[in-house]
């Protein structure tokens, strides 16, 4: 059985399609999830989503160690998280940075990116649509291994 895709998500991500949807769009988390689902054939998709960074932190290394590939949309934790930073350091599988808003075009301290320079692209601005460029992303980097 292939190694499955890792989607993970940080904190009030769990309010997508409530919270500020002027900004972060209409679609849930769940709804990004089944898309993703539909998308990946095959490939089984390990969606979680978590409130707490440790368990973020935890995830990522399950991820580095299970999977093929992990998208990560950090969201608060991008800005702010050293210890996530440190765990995907790790990774020796693809990382692709997701964002639903274009954190560069948003408030000064947004600015601060602690998951960038780690990962092997940052998709931002498009909204729940970047999960699928992500994951297809994903897919065709998932063979390569990372230096």
């Amino acid at each position: 059985m292939s190694k499955p895709v890792y989607v993970l998500g940080g904190p009030n991500l769990n309010l997508l399609g409530t919270r500020e949807p002027e900004i972060y769009g209409r679609d849930t988390l769940e709804d990004i999830h089944a898309r993703l689902r539909a998308l990946a054939g095959d490939v089984a998709i390990v969606a979680r989503q978590t409130n707490s960074e440790g368990e973020l932190v935890s995830w990522v290394q399950e991820a580095a160690r299970d999977g093929r590939a992990l998208i990560l949309n950090a969201a608060a934790y991008t800005h702010t998280s050293i210890a996530l930073h440190d765990a995907l350091k790790t990774l020796k599988i693809p990382l692709i940075e997701v964002h639903l808003s274009n954190p560069a075009a948003r408030e000064a301290f947004r600015h601060v990116n602690y998951v960038a320079p780690v990962a092997v692209g940052t998709i931002a601005g498009l909204g729940a649509y970047g999960y699928e460029l992500a994951l297809s992303a994903a897919l065709r980097l998932s063979g390569e291994a990372r230096s």
